[in-house]
């Protein structure tokens, strides 16, 4: 305590998949650093906690979206939600975690001041603020608002009679069997929720305006399941989360090298998959190019079979309106619905909407340069967890930590109380944040913050770049500099 205001090392704001990975990476490599972790719900698992539609489940392997330092062990590649939150309890508790955490502190501002070397943090907590200060901070708190999803305004929705839900919303009052569903929207949310709810609706239309690109896998890695059967256990995972990153990579590369190459493939096998049935050129032919957008993830080809088996159907058009049972698209058509569920998207919460002041000036987060991928320019003392557009988010979490780590380290054998990248913003171009097209991305463009054209001003979507960097790259770089 100081003054009344207690003071820890490092702050972490966020108990999600970011956040008790933090802290665990502090845990072991930083011991003699005292944190605390703040989360704003009442339970830990961020996103997989929040989730609870029917279905929910990961779009990246869990070999990958694990944990570098605890293996995934489920026999399912593809995990479910419930599976992964328990993977995260589980990993909070074993590594001591989770008696860090204080629920129900969501956190409003920061404020650094150089001449105390420090955050003070303004929280919420049972409707009153209480202040905390804290050395370093590090944002853990995911990009997206929990309070509210992406919900495009309707003509004439006020008219419709049955239930209108979004995904992000979901509760266990919602009635599917037997009910005409239609889900709005093509992303990893309408795939993953069309198949599931098709096992007991009377029928599932998918509404979309524009395709997306599907690739079906299997959601048991019959390599992964080899090698433990043949090989110890941390080798197995070893060579089996190497696998799943080095062939993502190569897709990913061969997407930006070839796209019109990897565009027919994925088409013809989703034909392939639909039988000659379905009109894949207008249902499954995107107007972009791969990976300018996630490749949606269809596991065991489950939204492929239930098109197959007439239990659901895509419909490619727009809302034209809504009315009391159903929806009139643009090209004169209709869809008779008893349940609407608006897979429409995230809507960004860019810093999760932490305002932050150095010395007395508010930032502006639009005029924020990326450091590395982890701090920005001129900001003292604070990293914020971005996972890649392009991998499994974990992959660059645990790089992240390893990082703060690294740094936290140096700070202590020199002597430092701040470190702080300094920008030459006069001289620096700078371009978007990612280059992603996804809707979600592009609402909030004027939002997010930057980055420069070279290193390490410029954002790697590269996980052997970032390991180069981040885990072996020098921290006294010249860029980032400290001081007491």
């Amino acid at each position: 305590m100081d003054e009344g205001v207690e003071v820890v090392d490092v702050l972490i704001v966020g108990a999600g998949l970011s956040g008790i990975g933090a802290a665990c990476h502090l845990q072991r490599e930083c011991p003699d650093r005292r944190i605390a972790i703040l989360e704003g719900r009442a339970a830990l698992g961020g996103t997989w906690d929040l989730f609870r539609y029917p279905g929910v489940r990961s779009d990246s392997d869990m070999y990958t979206l694990g944990y570098s330092f605890r293996p995934w062990t489920g026999d399912k590649s593809i995990a479910d939600g419930p599976d992964i939150l328990a993977y995260l309890r589980d990993t909070a508790r074993e590594c001591g975690v989770d008696r860090k955490i204080r629920y129900g502190h969501r956190v409003r501002a920061a404020s650094w001041s150089s001449a105390d070397a420090r955050w003070t943090v303004r929280v919420e907590r049972e409707g009153e603020t209480i202040t905390m200060g804290a050395s370093f901070l590090m944002l853990c708190c995911g990009y997206y608002d929990y309070s509210e999803g992406y919900t495009p305004e309707f003509a004439g929705r006020d008219q419709f009679l049955g239930r209108f839900v979004h995904p992000q919303h979901w509760s266990d009052d919602v009635e599917v069997a037997g009910k005409r569903v239609v889900v709005i929207g093509s992303g990893a949310t309408a795939v993953t929720l069309v198949p599931e709810l098709a096992k007991s609706a009377a029928h599932v239309t998918m509404l979309q305006r524009s395709p997306t690109y599907m690739i079906s896998r299997p959601s048991v890695d019959r390599i992964a399941t080899g090698l433990r059967r043949w090989t110890p256990a941390p080798l197995a995972h070893t060579l089996t989360r190497w696998k799943n990153l080095l062939m993502g990579m190569y897709l990913f590369r061969l997407c930006r090298r070839s796209p019109e190459r990897v565009k027919h493939a994925l088409i013809k096998l989703a034909q392939q998959q639909l039988g000659p049935d379905v009109d894949v050129k207008t249902h499954f032919t995107p107007r972009y190019n791969p990976w300018q957008q996630r490749l949606c993830l269809v596991p065991d080809g489950d939204l492929f079979e239930a098109i197959k088996a007439k239990r659901a159907s895509i419909v490619t058009d727009r809302i034209e309106r809504f009315t009391a049972d159903g929806l009139v698209l643009q090209s004169g058509a209709t869809l008779p619905a008893d349940l609407v569920v608006c897979a429409t998207g995230l809507r960004l919460a860019v810093l999760k909407g932490v305002e932050l002041v150095v010395d007395g000036r508010t930032l502006d987060t639009a005029r924020l340069v990326n450091y590395k991928g982890v701090m920005f320019g001129g900001v003292p003392n604070l990293v914020s967890v971005f996972g890649y557009t392009n991998a499994s988010w974990t992959l660059k979490a645990d790089l992240a930590s390893v990082f703060v780590c690294r740094v936290l380290n140096h700070m202590k054998r020199t002597g430092a109380r701040v470190c702080l990248a300094r920008a030459d913003e006069a001289s620096m171009s700078t371009e978007p944040w990612v280059d992603f097209s996804s809707g979600y991305f592009q609402r909030a463009l004027d939002q997010l913050p930057r980055q420069g054209h070279k290193k390490p001003w410029k954002l790697n979507q590269n996980y052997l770049a970032d390991l180069m960097t981040l885990r072996y790259g020098a921290i006294d770089d010249g860029v980032l500099r400290f001081s007491n």
